[in-house]
């Protein structure tokens, strides 16, 4: 036996996931299908869900983020700076980039 399952989305959503799904070679009652079956073998979402951390640096004016750029520019000239893979490694961890 088999139900139906209503979902109220909003329609750019679902033209976008049907043009997607269509891409991918299915379409969007398979995928949500296709997302029920992993979700019940995952025991949860078959995806990580996680809170992301904002850009501290997005609410910075053009002027502060030079400020930064000159006191960064300074630290280096004294020889104290960190390795770029560092860098990205701290920044893929903290921003999830």
């Amino acid at each position: 036996m088999s139900c139906t399952i209503q979902v109220r989305v909003d329609d750019e959503l679902k033209q976008r996931s049907d043009e997607l799904f269509k891409e991918l070679g299915t379409d969007t009652t398979t995928a949500i299908r296709i997302f029920l079956t992993q979700a019940v073998a995952n025991n949860g979402f078959p995806f990580e869900i996680k809170k992301v951390t904002p850009n501290p640096y997005a609410l910075l004016t053009a002027e502060e983020i030079l400020r930064k750029l000159e006191d960064s520019r300074k630290q280096a000239e004294k020889g104290e700076y960190k390795d770029a893979d560092e860098v990205v490694s701290d920044l893929r961890s903290k921003y999830g980039i």
